[in-house]
């Protein structure tokens, strides 16, 4: 003998399951949008320090291309002393300017 046929769950109306693709639509997009905001906001993130580095190592920099004017000008004033003591400064503030970016390139090397 053939057993009855079990007809299943009742069909949903069209509109309905249209409606509920698009709702799970709009929840896939935000959350690939909450997805990569997440990744900016952690790449941001990692990209403060290094930048401040950066930035310490160009106005360290600066203040080595000062040190070497100020040398020079008083160098050119007396012709003895002060030139040298131009370039010990210079020194001191280029070698400062070289760890600071140093750092900053192998902080950067290292998250990214």
């Amino acid at each position: 003998m053939l057993k009855p046929v079990d007809p299943g769950p009742p069909e949903r109306p069209v509109g309905e399951l249209v409606h509920e693709l698009i709702e799970d639509g709009k929840a896939y997009a935000r959350a690939e949008i909450d997805l990569y905001k997440t990744i900016a906001a952690a790449k941001g993130k990692a990209l403060a320090l290094p930048v401040g580095l950066f930035v310490a190592a160009f106005l360290v920099g600066m203040a080595a291309l000062t040190a070497l004017a100020v040398g020079v000008v008083m160098a050119l004033t007396t012709l003895i002393g002060p030139l040298a003591g131009g370039f010990v400064g210079m020194l001191i503030f280029a070698v400062i300017a070289g760890l600071l970016g140093w750092y900053g390139y192998s902080r950067l090397k290292r998250d990214f």
